[in-house]
């Protein structure tokens, strides 16, 4: 039997009018290798085969031959798996790179190393004090208000470095608010990411199920993806809707009705063909609850509900201007999901939200991010971690290093003023505690002295009060400042043990100095080094993904002659079918006559 005359042009025909589209996407790859975010592009197709042949109209020995090439779709070449690496390594990039950004600050007035500081300051009261050991210089009112001017100065230093540390704060607060600046906080970015993604989701959804595939559309949400990954640890998942995810009303999976949502049903209930549906993408951030166990929020759920049902929302609070003076330990961020979720499983028409509420106690922070996870968890960290509050030792932020200034100024002026009084003239046989050379500036007295409150007693100032002259010797007061200068605390031998409770890790002032900024040098090498590494691996895992997604010249001209000669191939295989059906018209039975 002969097979059908038109057969052998429809196969050429087909890979003609496919190989003429893969030059299109050829064309459209190339002009778009520099455009950010692209994917790379390829036609997918399958082989037109005999589905249903009529078996008593064909010979016994036909061998059935496909009908050509069938064009499926135009689709993106991805790897869901570097996608996920990519952005998990995004997380932690960014929090090294947000991290690096408050170190630095810190750096430009605590690193000793660069500054004439307040370790300086410390070794300028050391000299005057030599200086003034001298008893024929005691009574000198110079060398006294010499003495006074250097612990003004380093009063100041010990205020201004407070003052830089609230500065640093708030600037850390208004990257995550946005509050004080012209640009978005990363509040404001997510919750925008958020509805775009959501308006994303049913815009592709929308063209998919007319059979356009939405391919820039998904390109710019992957984008997002990308860059909501920089901000919170998120997990993507790709899912049918409740309509088609084989699953009837009460959840099951073998019923008529089950089966009818994934594949079309004969008139017997069976299926023959399986229902082409888009699929759904969930956005889930995932957190540690107080226990330690990880969660997950919905913060975009596919296309569901309508308006706002399908996306979550992120809150902080207060605002900077409601919190004067400014506490980091009052700020409280909220993630609310959205308002359906578990696959659009919602009980009644509209599910409530979820909230998860990040604070920090007194007992600790009730819900963290995991390690390294993005700029939002490196700013919490910073204004919330301070290396002692149980629970949160992990990182040593803001509050530790104003701590370590409290207990500098503090210890300070306890041996100060606990020298100079017992130096002082006693009244009424008892040591006069009016005798204090460091003051609280808020109330002056000597209590509750802070480094944003150190400053020098008014009366020393106006001339009530004075260095200490009393004892075996005028310079004995001296002689114990000076020693206190260079004592170790804590050091139970000076004074009879009177600063024992005093604890500078066994440092000296000056040298607590450096010890805590060597802290922080140590703190910013170590993350330096942490982001060279995360910026290397991010680079390495992109390459890997630009091999697969990204427009490579050569490879597309490769393609290109690969595809043209197949199409040069398919037309010539038209004209030798014309040639075969010319003879067969016009030759056949020619022969005798």
């Amino acid at each position: 039997m002969l097979r059908a005359t038109f057969a052998g042009f429809s196969t050429a025909f087909s890979s003609v009018q496919a190989n003429q589209k893969r030059l299109d996407i050829v064309g459209q790859n190339i002009a778009n290798m520099n455009t950010p975010g692209y994917t790379r592009q390829e036609l997918r197709t399958s082989s037109l085969n005999h589905t249903h042949p009529v078996s008593h109209y064909m010979n016994g020995a036909e061998t059935v031959v496909g009908f050509g090439v069938h064009m499926d779709t135009v689709a993106q070449i991805r790897d869901p798996f570097l996608d996920s690496q990519y952005r998990n390594q995004m997380q932690k990039s960014s929090y090294s790179d947000s991290l690096n950004t408050s170190l630095t600050q810190l750096a430009r007035f605590l690193d000793e190393s660069d500054i004439s500081g307040i370790r300086n300051a410390f070794t300028e009261i050391q000299l005057t004090l030599n200086d003034m050991q001298d008893a024929s210089k005691i009574n000198d009112p110079i060398y006294e208000s010499e003495l006074r001017t250097k612990m003004q100065t380093l009063t100041n230093m010990l205020n201004d470095a407070d003052r830089q540390i609230t500065k640093a704060e708030k600037d850390e607060f208004s990257r995550l608010d946005g509050t004080g600046t012209n640009e978005n906080g990363a509040v404001q970015e997510i919750n925008d990411i958020l509805k775009q993604i959501s308006s994303l989701n049913r815009l592709i959804k929308d063209d998919q199920v007319f059979g356009q595939p939405a391919l820039e559309l998904m390109d710019e949400r992957n984008r997002l993806l990308d860059e909501l990954a920089s901000y919170i640890p998120i997990e993507i998942s790709y899912y049918k809707d409740a309509a088609h995810d084989g699953k009837d009303a009460a959840g099951n999976t073998n019923t008529q009705a089950a089966l009818n949502e994934i594949y079309h049903l004969d008139g017997n209930g069976d299926p023959f063909a399986k229902k082409d549906w888009p699929d759904d993408l969930r956005v889930e951030m995932v957190y540690q609850d107080a226990t330690g166990a990880t969660q997950r929020i919905t913060l975009v759920e596919g296309t569901i509900g309508s308006g706002t049902d399908n996306i979550g929302s992120v809150e902080i609070s207060p605002t900077l201007a409601d919190n004067d003076p400014f506490d980091a330990s009052k700020i409280n961020l909220t993630f609310n999901s959205s308002k359906y979720f578990d696959r659009g499983n919602a009980s009644g028409a509209i599910k409530p939200s979820e909230s998860v509420v990040f604070e920090k106690t007194a007992t600790g922070i009730t819900n963290q991010f995991p390690e390294h996870s993005g700029s939002v968890q490196s700013s919490l960290d910073m204004l919330w971690k301070d290396g002692s509050t149980p629970g949160v030792s992990d990182a040593r932020g803001y509050g530790f290093y104003r701590d370590q200034l409290d207990k500098l100024a503090e210890s300070f002026a306890t041996v100060i003023n606990t020298i100079n009084i017992k130096g002082s003239p006693q009244v009424n046989g008892a040591d006069d505690p009016t005798q204090y050379l460091l003051a609280n500036k808020d109330d002056g007295t000597s209590k509750g002295i802070t480094a944003a409150n150190i400053g020098i007693n008014s009366q020393w100032s106006n001339g009530t009060v004075h260095v200490g002259k009393s004892g075996e010797s005028s310079n004995d007061t001296v002689l114990n400042l000076l020693q206190a200068m260079t004592t170790t605390y804590p050091d139970n031998k000076f004074m009879d043990g009177s600063f024992a409770n005093i604890d500078l890790n066994g440092n000296s002032f000056g040298d607590f100095m450096n010890y805590t900024s060597t802290i922080l040098a140590n703190d910013t090498y170590s993350n330096q080094f942490s982001l060279k590494n995360n910026v290397v691996v991010l680079n390495g895992i992109q390459d890997s993904r630009d091999s697969i997604s990204g427009v490579s010249l050569d490879e597309e001209a490769a393609n290109m002659m690969v595809y043209m000669s197949a199409y040069n191939a398919a037309s010539r295989l038209m004209t030798t079918m014309d040639e075969a059906l010319n003879i067969l018209i016009n030759n056949t039975g020619l022969v005798g006559r």
